[in-house]
């Protein structure tokens, strides 16, 4: 007779809390080429991890940097890290000067570095005097199986499993126009997200997630990772996003979803129709977008490609990442909405903090359980950030009459022409409509008369041509005029962040268009 699944702790504050009941024998972790690792393996390198992080003096929110290529020894070390620790996962594409200043901003009391793995981050903790901790993949055991080693010892101040309110996560935010802000995460934080992710998607011990995300991103570590595995079910770790290799990827891990943003979907589409014997292998549940808006456009052509629904989310750092989510099937999805409240409460608050009516347009405000306290070390940020017990988000949205949420675009980022305030994602759907435009992203340039004027830059689909006047008069007969582009870059490439998402803040500088 067949078990039912261990279900999950839905009490959980912390992450050895929420990993306890779970199938001892069922895979958690996986990667390319390798054996999954059991839950019983992964709660075990969990525990090893404590125990060699206390044997180096180290403990309950002390902060522990994280230096690794994206893979199943990341994810592991991230869980582990975090449930002793506080955890402060860093891109380890940064350059010597970026890693100079986040190691210093956040304090950090110890770098994990895989060992044999050359990385300026190594230059950086000997002229800050950090101690390193090299981690060793077992190259012959499963998935995320690793030790640690370090020339440093002693008592940990606070040894032991971190508790529901200790840190457990520290991320700076994205910047873009000031000082990145640190984000402290707690433990009963991040567990929350995972439930709610959980409970959005329904996720069972079933379910296998395709991570392509990374995982120094909140993104990857709470939907790729900690809400996989929470829910009892695995994740298959990507060395890192490559959209040749994804198909690969889905036939090797047959999983029954993935996450990833829009810019890493529009790519994955680029490669679909070269990828068809993959195509009909692949048997996906559900595919989830976040962290940017998705063009119902693509929205359209994924469901169509895959034959799965597309289930569009929003989320951010300070709120452990998700904050609402369209619902599976039945239910209603709205492409351009990004769905009903998923965890925090929602409103719309204006800009002398006394909140809207359903349809009045103004901030997006969120409060709940896994929105952070504050910023550290910061209060004149969380003075602007909080009102009345609501996180300003800084988004500009609009909630409709059965609750969907719509973003309209970042205050920041909304393009005033002359006191005409235009969104630029309106601007970059009416750009996804030409036929020969795969990808597009409005924003600011600056004009001498009007303050701003709108530009956008585009790649066109394999195989297609087009050139900036028929776009614009494309787009001309779709929007009004003041909001059409008045430049048009076609490129083979749009800049992204690290994170794969595009910063419009600067682009035109990127691009030659602010002079």
């Amino acid at each position: 007779m067949t078990q039912p699944p261990v279900k999950p702790h839905v009490n959980a504050r912390t992450i050895s809390e929420l990993l306890a009941p779970l199938d001892g024998d069922a895979s958690a972790l996986g990667s390319p080429g390798r054996p999954d690792l059991s839950f019983d393996g992964l709660r075990e390198q969990i525990a090893r991890t404590g125990e060699q992080l206390n044997s180096f003096g180290l403990g309950r929110e002390d902060g522990i940097a994280i230096v690794l290529p994206n893979g199943a020894e990341m994810a592991a070390a991230f869980l582990g890290v975090a449930n002793a620790a506080t955890a402060a996962p860093l891109n380890p594409g940064y350059r010597t000067d970026e890693f100079e200043f986040y190691l210093a901003d956040l304090d950090a009391r110890a770098v994990v570095v895989q060992e044999g793995v050359d990385s300026p981050v190594r230059e950086v903790t000997g002229k800050l005097g950090i101690p390193l901790i090299e981690l060793q993949p077992d190259a012959d055991g499963p998935a995320g199986s690793f030790t640690l080693s370090a020339e440093i010892g002693g008592s940990a101040e606070r040894p032991g499993e971190a508790g529901a309110d200790d840190v457990g996560l520290v991320l700076h935010t994205s910047g873009t126009t000031s000082r990145p802000k640190i984000v402290p995460l707690r433990q009963r934080n991040l567990i929350a997200t995972a439930h709610h992710i959980r409970d959005t998607l329904q996720l069972t011990s079933e379910d296998r997630c395709l991570n392509i995300m990374p995982l120094f991103h909140i993104h990857g570590i709470m939907a790729g990772i900690l809400a996989s595995v929470g829910a009892g079910g695995s994740t298959w770790c990507s060395p890192g996003f490559n959209a040749m290799q994804v198909f690969g990827w889905l036939r090797e891990s047959t999983p029954s979803w993935y996450t990833a943003v829009p810019t890493m979907h529009q790519l994955i589409l680029t490669r679909a129709s070269r990828n068809a014997d993959a195509l009909d292998e692949t048997d996906l549940r559900l595919i989830r977008s976040s962290s940017s808006s998705l063009p119902p456009t693509v929205m359209a052509e994924l469901e169509d490609t895959f034959g799965a629904p597309v289930i569009e989310s929003y989320g951010m750092t300070e709120a452990a990442h998700q904050m609402s989510s369209n619902p599976l099937p039945p239910q209603e999805r709205k492409p351009g909405s990004v769905g009903l409240p998923a965890g925090p409460e929602i409103a719309i608050m204006d800009e002398d903090g006394a909140l809207l009516a359903m349809g009045q347009r103004g901030e997006v405000v969120i409060r709940g359980p896994n929105v952070t306290d504050g910023y550290r070390n910061n209060p004149e940020a969380n003075a602007t950030a909080y009102t009345r017990g609501w996180f300003r988000t800084g988004d500009q949205g609009v909630l409709d009459g059965d609750g969907y949420l719509t973003i309209t675009g970042r205050l920041k980022e909304i393009i005033n022409r002359g006191g005409e305030k235009i969104s630029p994602r309106e601007v970059d759907e009416a750009l996804l409509q030409h036929p020969a435009v795969a990808q597009a992203v409005t924003f600011a340039m600056p004009h001498n008369r009007l303050g701003e004027e709108i530009a956008a830059a585009v790649v066109l689909r394999d195989g297609e041509d087009s050139d900036e006047r028929a776009i614009r008069r494309f787009v001309g007969e779709r929007i009004a005029d003041f909001k059409t582009p008045r430049r048009i870059v076609i490129l083979d490439e749009i800049p992204k962040g690290a994170t794969g998402k595009v910063q419009r803040i600067g682009l035109a500088e990127k691009l030659g268009l602010a002079e």
